[in-house]
């Protein structure tokens, strides 16, 4: 059996979710047939004490996509935790950043929240949109191309598309189906992941200490039954990272302490702790006919600025604008100008951001006194200079 789609979204996670609901609340994508495709079930629920160890740093511009294709109240009223201040310091030496968002007139920076949460959002939304249908679980294994795309699905179904958009993920099976090329190479770090409990309140405030074997952020959660928690990603050279992972709680809990300086008191508990392999991926071009890749699938950077799902989010802006313009003009989807139109605005941008993450991991890995005395001097400078760190905490809060 072969089923036929306008567009086709394969991934129906942070990204993939939120492209397919922009794209089908356009009035004129009412009649538009959107297939989203998603290898796994629904998102995992956790509530109380247990959190999603996977979390987002969203930034003001993602908060306003979630908002404009209506999940964003839902996920305040679920668990989400506004962080006012951010305080980054050399863990080598005397340089320290703080960034309030009183200096850019804001209430908070950004909010960090569960993947989990919303994701649950999204999948509710989905259902409300009768233009969209959720295939899963179910998993791509073939493409083929002529005038249109068809996919195989791993339970034997057929689906023919104008316009296949890859949301899968880092791995992306489209990307390698359609041989798209990278530029990629392995960090030789992995970021530990878990949720922990401190004795002091994270005072809304997310913290990031720079060491040189690694970046460690705290990333601040929801205050339950009295009891203060942080997300931590602890980036860390391999052979570190692995040793972490075979410490005990009690033991790791020590170490993270020791690590954070103790900024937040005494480490008193720590959930399961993932290790996840960084590397360093970005397509050589993001757009094929009949073909665009977004979000993870596209370019994969290093987690020590956060930004990795909101320059996903920000894919899903300009190729759900393209999408809207191509409908008015009543262009099809799959026209190659509309497509090189969304390249334009986001393959730059995407490399310059993962070309600054570059620099700033060997900023902070070198050992060399003299770098290390320049970056404690040009942070502690940056400190005292109040108009460009509003430039900055603009720019990484997504406003213009």
């Amino acid at each position: 059996m072969t089923q036929t789609f306008d567009i086709v979204i394969v991934g129906a996670g942070l990204v993939g979710g939120n492209l397919a609901c922009a794209i089908a609340q356009e009035s004129n994508a009412q009649d538009l047939r959107i297939a989203l495709i998603e290898a796994g079930g629904d998102a995992q629920h956790f509530e109380g004490e247990h959190f999603d160890p996977r979390v987002v740093a969203l930034t003001q511009a993602s908060q306003h996509l979630l908002a404009k294709i209506g999940i964003w109240s839902e996920v305040l009223q679920s668990r989400a935790c506004a962080y006012r201040d951010m305080h980054v310091w050399d863990g080598e030496g005397t340089g320290d950043i703080h960034f309030n968002c009183a200096e850019v007139r804001e209430n908070h920076l950004g909010h960090i929240v569960e993947n989990s949460v919303i994701v649950t959002a999204l999948r509710k939304k989905i259902a409300e949109h009768s233009n969209i249908t959720l295939i899963q679980p179910a998993k791509i294994v073939n493409l083929v191309r002529d005038a249109k795309v068809q996919i195989e699905l791993d339970n034997g179904e057929l689906i023919t598309a104008n316009l296949l958009i890859a949301a899968d993920g880092a791995q992306s099976k489209v990307r390698e189906l359609a041989a798209f090329e990278t530029r990629e190479w392995d960090y030789g770090h992995k970021a530990i992941v878990t949720t922990v409990q401190t004795e002091l309140p994270h005072q809304a405030t997310a913290w990031q200490r720079f060491m040189r074997t690694g970046p460690l952020a705290f990333l601040p959660l929801s205050t339950t039954n009295q009891k203060h928690f942080c997300s931590i990603v602890w980036s860390a050279e391999t052979e570190l990272a692995d040793e972490l992972m075979q410490l005990n709680d009690a033991e790791f809990c020590a170490r993270l302490g020791f690590a954070f300086e103790h900024k937040l008191g005494k480490i008193i508990h720590t959930a399961e702790r993932f290790a996840i392999p960084l590397r360093q991926r970005h397509a050589k071009t993001y757009i094929q006919p009949n073909i665009v890749l977004v979000g993870d699938a596209a370019h994969n950077i290093h987690p020590l600025a956060g930004q990795g799902v909101n320059l996903g989010l920000l894919d899903v802006i300009a190729l759900a604008q393209e999408i809207e313009r191509a409908l008015i003009r009543k262009v099809p989807l799959n026209d190659f100008s509309i497509l090189r139109r969304y390249q334009r605005q986001r393959l730059a941008g995407n490399l310059i951001m993962m070309s600054a993450m570059e620099a700033f991991k060997r900023l902070f890995g070198s050992e060399s006194l003299m770098l290390t005395w320049l970056r404690n001097s040009g942070m502690r400078q940056l400190n005292s200079l109040t108009e460009l760190k509003k430039i900055i905490v603009k720019a990484a809060m997504g406003l213009h």
